[in-house]
């Protein structure tokens, strides 16, 4: 385990025992972040799946009422009107043949890649550079579409993409310390909804076993999502 230095211990010992309500942890966590940077809140969930079974992964998208508080750098792999649109809406890079050979060489300077139906013949190609990164085009979580000008203006004004690791963990950002004790709220409620929603069929039993939110460098705080 690694060592935590003064400041963090400081704050660790300020956690109460007991579970907090969303609000107060947002509260607690605004006013004890160790950083002298402007911190990410994330929101952490461990769920009751059987990670043995592919029926029971858990993917999907969700969009931040307040946003990331993060640029995010999107490109698209697209041809002809949909390159267009897609500029026009703000994409960061938009291409085919020499934006797939860009990325085949090793550039993932982005955080968010789109693309049409049919450059996903050439796009699936990626796989060894996009999928380790969680990057490839999917059009579960509307990376992949024919609207590419409301795929990118999605991915620009907050949505955010979350998918479950091998543990049955996911891990979703939903803002800045620096946002309002109200707009950290009800992004981490967008986030909490999204997450039940996403809830397998065959799934048993607790489906978000535990919760907890934390910031960058900062320590976790147990919640209850059902205040």
């Amino acid at each position: 385990m690694a060592n935590h230095g003064k400041k963090y211990r400081a704050v660790q010992a300020k956690v109460k025992p007991e579970v907090y309500t969303l609000p107060a942890a947002i509260d607690f966590l605004k006013a004890n972040h160790p950083a002298q940077f402007d911190e990410t809140m994330e929101v952490a969930f461990r769920l009751g799946v059987d990670t043995a079974k592919s029926d029971q992964g858990v993917r999907g998208t969700v969009s931040l009422p307040h946003g990331t508080g993060k640029t995010q750098r999107v490109i698209v792999f697209a041809a002809g009107a949909a390159a267009d649109a897609a500029l026009a809406a703000g994409a960061d890079e938009v291409g085919y043949e020499a934006l797939i050979e860009k990325v085949k060489s090793g550039w993932t300077g982005f955080d968010v890649a789109i693309a049409t139906p049919d450059a996903m013949k050439e796009v699936r190609k990626l796989g060894k550079v996009l999928g380790p990164r969680g990057l490839m085009p999917n059009p579960k979580t509307g990376t992949v579409s024919e609207d590419t000008a409301a795929a990118v203006k999605a991915s620009k004004e907050g949505r955010v993409e979350f998918r479950m690791d091998k543990n049955g963990n996911v891990q979703v950002p939903f803002g800045k310390c620096s946002f309002a004790p109200a707009s950290l709220l009800e992004n981490v409620r967008a986030v909490v909804a999204a997450i039940h929603a996403s809830r397998p069929a065959s799934a048993k039993g607790v489906f978000i076993k535990r919760c907890t939110l934390s910031s960058t460098m900062g320590v976790g705080v147990r919640v209850d999502v059902h205040d």
